[in-house]
């Protein structure tokens, strides 16, 4: 009797072992799904106390201060500074100064990284393809953690996007500067991240999303005023579903895919070639910007492409749907209300 009454408790207590489990993966779900990511790009280079004080800082789960590259010997910090990290004074930021940002943005509840590289890597950095390279990574990766700690990031977000990318990855080296970079941050419970792009050249390679803990999305910048076909928009909705759809085929968990929108336009035809969203509503009024267009694209048109608050709400809605959450380049183009950062956060929870 008595082994039969121990075998029905083993059996009982099985039973609760694996309700708790199925209890905890719907609560880990549920959660997921209530609290998406929303990474916000702080631009250095245009000024990073204009870009905090654009923005509500509430609103964004993860910041990334872009961009940070090494001096020509690898260093991250030098005499105080970042290597090649310039301001928009053209000095480089002061260690100081990033350690006060990442306080004021640590009491907003948000996790901090460090962006490097960046779609133009600036005269004063080193070169990236050596310092990845087989010579030269061990120490890249040491000095890059070395200033994660220094500075109590929760990570560093890798932008390496174009031509340097694919030269680094025909080299054999990217995956292997990612592996090792994310098992000495892991081994210190921060977090690795990555920008790309979804064009063949401009993708990270299948082999290294499982070293990510955050893969974001660069779906903009399809045309531009100087690359591509003039007469169609350079960031639609079209577009972002195709970019998911690419990036969880190629093995991106769904949870860790972000979907990146664009707070800014390009003008073709004679319009200025460059816009923020904040620029396009002081220049052309609310009304005007309810669409993504300001007149008609074709080839030989003049007209502005970009993304109004409905397109940035539905795109959202879409990465709450596909992904697991929404990131933004960069802050401070939004406008003075916060049109396009209260449209994120309509698209994700509804309000």
């Amino acid at each position: 009797m008595k082994k039969k009454w121990r075998i029905q408790m083993k059996a009982i207590k099985l039973i609760g072992f694996i309700l708790v489990l199925f209890t905890a993966w719907d609560v880990s779900a549920a959660t997921a799904r209530e609290r998406p990511v929303r990474v916000g790009y702080l631009a250095v280079f245009k000024g990073l106390d204009t870009a905090i004080a654009r923005t509500r800082l509430e609103d964004y789960t993860h910041f990334n201060l872009a961009f940070a590259n090494p001096a020509p010997d690898g260093r991250f910090v030098v005499d105080g500074r970042l290597g090649c990290m310039p301001d928009d004074t053209g000095e480089n930021l002061t260690i100081g100064a990033v350690e006060r940002t990442v306080e004021t943005l640590r009491s907003h509840g948000a996790k901090i990284f460090l962006s490097v590289g960046g779609g133009t890597i600036p005269a004063c950095s080193g070169d990236w393809r050596s310092l990845v390279g087989p010579d030269h990574r061990a120490a890249t990766i040491a000095s890059l953690v070395a200033l994660a700690e220094t500075l109590e990031l929760d990570g560093i977000d890798i932008d390496l996007e174009g031509q340097l990318l694919t030269a680094i990855d025909d080299a054999g080296d990217y995956t292997p500067f990612i592996a090792g970079l994310s098992a000495a941050l892991k081994a210190r419970h921060k977090l690795l991240s990555c920008a790309t792009a979804s064009y063949e050249g401009g993708m990270i390679p299948i082999a290294s999303i499982r070293y990510f803990d955050l893969v974001n999305v660069m779906s903009y910048d399809a045309i531009g005023p100087t690359w591509g076909q003039p007469g169609s928009e350079h960031s639609s909705l079209a577009g972002a579903k195709r970019d998911l759809d690419l990036w969880l085929a190629r093995g991106v968990p769904a949870e860790r895919l972000v979907l990146g929108v664009p707070y800014y336009g390009y003008g073709f035809g004679g319009e200025r070639p460059n816009w923020s969203y904040r620029d396009l509503v002081a220049a052309y009024g609310t009304d005007a910007t309810r669409a993504d267009l300001i007149g008609t694209p074709c080839a030989t048109c003049r007209y502005i492409s970009f993304n109004s608050p409905a397109t940035i709400e539905q795109k959202a809605a879409l990465a709450r749907e596909k992904a697991g959450g929404v990131m933004v380049w960069e802050l401070s183009q939004d406008t003075p209300d916060h049109a396009l950062s209260a449209a994120i956060l309509r698209g994700l929870f509804g309000k």
